[in-house]
């Protein structure tokens, strides 16, 4: 029988990705977002809604009987300062972001304990170990996500139950050139030049593509990684050596 894998916000980007990796390593797929996809098993799911997500790993695990791979991607990025960012933004970010993480990994833990085995990848940041600028909501959620890599890893080590947080740097993603045509509309500034700065700024001269993440959390679910635990995984390009 196929591994089983659920990636949330697998629709786009980095979740795209994981998704067709994870196809393609031989894991039936199951894809959480509101963004509807024809790639993998697609299930309709708010990530902010904790009812939603329990409600459609248990339908996962009813079909399958299990769940082997906890892909946590969904997320939304904020660029904001402390002094920018309302209560409704805030909570926004930490529904996705963090709540939406929360509820997977409660949902897929009590048949990971009944195997006695299980990956859960979180997939953080780069602002997990560093600060950025007009970050704050964001820069926080992922540091929550670190923290729930590290406590979770601890807590069920015992049942052969991995987690850990997977910490991309500048990825080529459509929310990232979202993000860049937003930025330009506001400043005026030449597109072609500022995707040239952004690769200027990461040491390997490039950005990173969601290929190339996607393949690292393919290692990280997979038994070359048993050892793995608890640890936050840098994928950036070299951005946060300096």
């Amino acid at each position: 029988m196929s591994k089983i894998c659920v990636v949330t916000g697998g629709s786009s980007g980095i979740g795209y990705a994981l998704v067709s990796k994870f196809i393609e390593a031989g894991y039936q797929v199951f894809n959480l977002d509101i963004q509807g996809s024809q790639l993998g098993n697609y299930i309709e799911c708010d990530v902010a809604n904790v009812t939603q997500v329990k409600q459609a790993i248990a339908q996962i695990i009813e079909q399958t009987g299990k769940v082997d791979v906890l892909v946590s991607n969904a997320g939304i990025h904020l660029s904001a300062n402390i002094e920018n960012t309302n209560e409704e933004l805030l909570d926004k970010v930490f529904a996705i972001n963090v709540k939406g993480a929360y509820a997977a990994t409660q949902a897929v833990l009590p048949v990971m304990q009944q195997q006695k085995s299980g990956s859960i990848i979180y997939i953080a940041s780069d602002q997990a170990l560093i600060a950025k600028t007009n970050s704050f909501a964001y820069n926080l959620s992922k540091h929550a996500l670190a923290s729930m890599a590290k406590t979770t890893a601890l807590d069920y080590a015992a049942f052969n139950i991995r987690a850990n947080a997977l910490c991309p740097g500048t990825i080529e993603t459509p929310l990232y050139h979202k993000a860049i045509d937003s930025y330009c509309l506001k400043s005026g500034a030449d597109k072609k030049q500022i995707h040239h700065e952004e690769e200027q700024l990461q040491p390997l001269g490039r950005l990173g593509q969601p290929d190339e993440v996607a393949e690292y959390a393919l290692f990280l679910a997979s038994d070359k990684a048993s050892f793995i635990t608890g640890s936050l995984q840098v994928i950036d390009g070299g951005y946060t050596t300096a």
